[in-house]
């Protein structure tokens, strides 16, 4: 058994059909390799890992690099896709193998966080992942829109195909990455993949020249459902304009599918609005999105509220030792556990996902411990609470 990293046409032979195995219909039809040279371009900056034996590709992984706000802070982060083995060659430890050495390479690189979609969250909190909220989906009639007809908004709508509007989508999206936690965005050689198909329509809402709204989307058929992508807005009114967009469908579609970020209330929208709000997860799929530090690094300067807490970080390969965490300035400074008096500072015990999920704002300190990846004292609950206020990531970009 080896281990190797594949250059970029290597993956039409090895990764892609592994891939293509585990997460498609199969057998593959022949004309599907044609389609996996169309997508080498959009692959081109990934890492790719895979097993051999006997040349013979057994499992594969690709870390994908990304970006990503935590807490207000844009960090390097790796996005873990296209996890697949060889049928004959599962639970032999190969995946596990190959997460640990491709995760080493990412953190050498500068990565701080990781993110994925798993196939199996049990699995990946093994690796100190922890569960992040799914995005909803939101299916209404856009008859049901048309008391926003009347409303009167102080913005500019504008229609366009995304392969015309993309440099405008891609603008708004970084924007949206510096503004909102959890948000995530492809690097430019994966992104550019959306405005090549063109496959999509773009709304952007304009107020005073800067986009502050947007949404990609397209329409199955006369009489059928609008399907929208990620509904991205600044505020209240530029919502309302692209909610007002749908509604001058009523006389084209049956009803609009709309993905909406995990805070999003759609049956707050409107009186009488008949809605069915949507955030499935099952096993294999569709499943939760999955993230975690990878560096204490990421923690350094974090805004954070007034607390002091000493964790003892256990169980994982990345993070390690003993800290303290210490918000006296309002932002995070992680610093040696001897700097602070034996007793002195309430202590935690805490796995990778323990902390990540701190971290990320997912967990309450008391449901770290509840949830088993840690040991909480009610002393140093209220502290990492204090540090760690509760807050909805966002993840947005989808891998």
């Amino acid at each position: 058994m080896r281990i190797r990293r594949l250059a970029a046409e290597e993956r039409l032979t090895t990764s892609f059909p592994l891939q293509a195995y585990a997460f498609e219909a199969s057998p593959m039809a022949a004309a599907r390799t044609d389609e996996f040279r169309a997508y080498l371009p959009y692959n081109a900056g990934n890492t790719t890992l895979v097993v051999e034996e006997d040349d013979v590709t057994t499992a594969a992984v690709s870390a994908i690099p990304m970006r990503q706000n935590l807490r207000g802070a844009v960090l390097p982060m790796a996005g873990v896709a296209g996890v697949a083995t060889h049928p004959l060659a599962r639970r032999r430890g190969h995946v596990r193998t190959l997460m640990h050495q491709l995760l080493d390479g990412m953190r050498d690189e500068g990565h701080q966080l990781t993110a994925l979609h798993p196939f199996r969250a049990s699995f990946y909190e093994r690796f100190g992942y922890v569960g992040l909220p799914r995005r909803r989906t939101a299916v209404f009639a856009p008859a049901d829109l048309a008391p926003l007809l009347r409303a009167e908004l102080p913005d500019e709508l504008v229609w366009e195909r995304i392969g015309v509007g993309y440099p405008r989508w891609r603008a708004y999206t970084d924007r949206c990455l510096r503004e909102r936690h959890g948000f995530a965005v492809f690097p430019d050689f994966r992104a550019v993949g959306l405005r090549d198909r063109d496959d999509r329509w773009l709304a952007s809402v304009v107020r005073d020249g800067e986009t502050v709204g947007a949404v990609t989307y397209r329409i199955d058929d006369h009489a059928g459902t609008l399907i929208a992508d990620d509904l991205l807005f600044d505020d209240p009114y530029a919502r309302a304009s692209l909610l007002q967009f749908f509604a001058r469908h009523v006389d084209q579609v049956a009803r609009v599918s709309v993905q909406l970020p995990p805070d999003e209330l759609p049956e707050l929208w409107l009186t009488d609005l008949d809605v069915h709000v949507e955030a499935r997860v099952s096993r294999p799929d569709p499943t939760a999105p999955m993230a975690r530090l990878l560096s204490l690094d990421a923690l350094a300067d974090q805004p954070v509220g007034v607390g002091r807490a000493l964790v003892e970080l256990v169980g994982d390969r990345w993070l390690a030792g003993r800290h303290l965490l210490d918000g006296a300035t309002g932002k995070l400074a992680v610093l040696p556990a001897e700097t602070a008096a034996e007793g002195s500072v309430p202590a935690a015990r805490l796995t990778a996902a323990g902390l990540s999920a701190l971290a990320y704002g997912v967990l309450d300190p008391a449901e770290v411990a509840v949830r088993g990846l840690g040991e909480v004292p009610v002393d140093a609950a209220v502290e990492l609470r204090r540090l760690f206020p509760r807050e909805l990531p966002y993840l947005f970009a989808d891998f």
